[in-house]
């Protein structure tokens, strides 16, 4: 699977971890397949946010919702390490539910995907267009 990502929501990935610095920022991945269409933003309400990230529940409850009305589908989840790399951390592995969900991480002025299986993650590819 490739990720098919427009530049404008890498730039916009980009901008999100560096104003959300020193904190993880986080949201979700909206699209279809393996496009991503959209990104859609959400509070961080982990009680550790600067080590930690967990998505505000009733943004996830409505991106849910919207996808069952024919909105966009959810597609996965994204976040930022801040003084990570882009790449899932042990607390990424031990928190994934292994269904197959895209999670984006942001890091060190990178975007890496990567998707949640029964074997952990594996690493995708992306491509980037301008639209």
């Amino acid at each position: 699977m490739t990720v098919d990502i427009s530049s404008a929501l890498l730039d916009h990935l980009l901008a999100e971890a560096k104003t959300s610095h020193p904190h993880e920022c986080c949201g979700i991945l909206l699209g279809e397949g393996a496009r991503i269409g959209t990104i859609l933003p959400a509070a961080n309400v982990h009680s550790d946010p600067a080590i930690h990230f967990e998505i505000d529940p009733q943004t996830l409850i409505d991106a849910h919702r919207a996808a069952r009305r024919g909105g966009p589908q959810v597609v996965g989840y994204y976040h930022s390490h801040p003084n990570g790399r882009a790449e899932p951390s042990a607390t990424d592995v031990a928190m994934a539910a292994g269904d197959g969900m895209v999670w984006a991480i942001v890091a060190a002025g990178r975007v890496a995907f990567w998707r949640s299986g029964d074997a952990g993650f594996e690493a995708l590819p992306y491509v980037t267009s301008p639209r």
